[in-house]
């Protein structure tokens, strides 16, 4: 296109010079006739600009993650003058629309009308744009060429996917390792304390330490690990932009979500924690829980207010851990307090893994991962099924 205006641009001012110097009906005539092709192509795009109109629709907006949804746009011409090099432009950023030809240009007499059927994708949980985004219209001597911006754009609600994979290589160790922790008998102490619980038994009662810490202190017990799995995850929002927190807030749910149906899957019993303005606790065992564990986990929204680390405090306020046989946590970033934490329940003999959803370079905490520590890093647009 700038060819075309350069090209048009020295016709014009041989046309002037001839006008100048020579004078002349043919002159004048070339003179104007090429003084008037920018007027008539603005006139043309003012008038495309005041009354084209485009229809779109999808079958739903309610879309899950990954999955097709049909979806059409029309691209009709209700004027009395022709429309020339029309180029549809989509969102691309969190959602894509498949089969359509790429570049393609389309030219509609008055009267005439084009549609498109094809499916619409969307790669993220959120709610944001999808579809047609703008037109790009040329003129017919191709020397300008503008962007239509469509009004009323189609917002489609983005659920996140529940990836059913029965097997998890990620944390095969350290499930085995939690596993032959929950097959010890009860009669088998520990001999790490903890507070006295109401309800006790008080055979277990550790009375040298309750006498050096001046309160009733009781011995663990490794049987009482063997109830259920905690599930935590962080729901600190890091960024007030979206193309950041989209694809990052999505991968660590639907990465909860995949933990969810594994344990639900096996007839797991788990406790699933977030920060929600206080705590979220859900609790679920065997795969007729899900269904209620997917509902909620759609419902959750990140926060800047929230802290990961609060949440791992909220646990150790309430014991939750005690009665636990190992700790599974999603996060995006790990402070060095929260490292802490995490490395407390493991030396008291809970596993622990922390996955880390980060496209960061995360070796510093991967250094620290042992058998009762697991590490394990998943990239912000990482495939989980390969991953998990």
């Amino acid at each position: 296109m700038k060819r075309r205006r350069l090209i048009f641009l020295l016709l014009w001012i041989l046309a002037l010079v001839a006008v100048s110097f020579y004078g002349g009906a043919v002159s004048y005539g070339l003179f104007w006739g090429l003084t008037l092709v920018p007027v008539i192509s603005l006139i043309y795009l003012i008038l495309f600009f005041s009354q084209f109109k485009i229809y779109q629709e999808i079958q739903s907006r309610n879309i899950v993650c990954k999955q097709a949804m049909p979806y059409y746009f029309t691209l009709p011409n209700e004027t009395f003058y022709s429309f020339a090099g029309l180029n549809v432009r989509m969102f691309s950023g969190f959602s894509y629309v498949t089969d359509i030809p790429e570049n393609e240009e389309y030219e509609l007499l008055p009267g005439d009308s084009h549609t498109y059927h094809t499916n619409l994708v969307c790669k993220y949980r959120g709610e944001y744009e999808v579809g047609v985004k703008e037109i790009v219209v040329t003129d017919f001597f191709r020397l300008f060429r503008m962007r239509y911006r469509i009004h009323g754009t189609i917002k489609a609600l983005v659920y996140p996917r529940m990836i059913q994979k029965k097997e998890l290589s990620s944390i095969k160790d350290i499930i085995d390792v939690s596993n032959l922790q929950s097959e010890i008998k009860k009669t088998e102490t520990d001999v790490i304390t903890r507070d006295y619980i109401p309800g006790d038994s008080l055979k277990y009662i550790h009375w040298k330490v309750s006498a050096r810490e001046q309160k009733l202190k009781t011995r663990n017990l490794l049987g009482e690990r063997k109830q259920g799995i905690l599930l935590l995850y962080d729901t600190k929002r890091f960024s007030p932009k979206e193309e950041a927190y989209i694809p990052l807030e999505s991968q660590i749910l639907e990465t909860v979500l995949a933990l969810s149906y594994h344990f639900g899957e096996k007839g797991i019993p788990f406790t699933l924690l977030c920060g929600q303005n206080g705590v979220k606790k859900l609790e679920a065992e065997g795969i007729s829980g899900l269904d209620y564990v997917y509902r909620e986990t759609c419902q959750v929204r990140f926060d800047e207010r929230e802290d990961g680390e609060a949440l791992l405090a909220r646990v150790v306020q309430e014991r939750l851990h005690l009665h636990a046989r190992s700790l599974i946590m999603v996060a995006h970033r790990v402070s060095d307090g929260l490292m802490r934490q995490l490395q407390e329940f493991a030396v008291e003999g809970l596993p622990v893994v922390l996955y880390l959803v980060t496209d960061e370079d995360a070796e510093k905490y991967i250094r620290q991962s042992n058998s009762r520590l697991k590490i394990v890093v998943l990239p912000v647009d990482g495939d989980l099924e390969e991953l998990l």
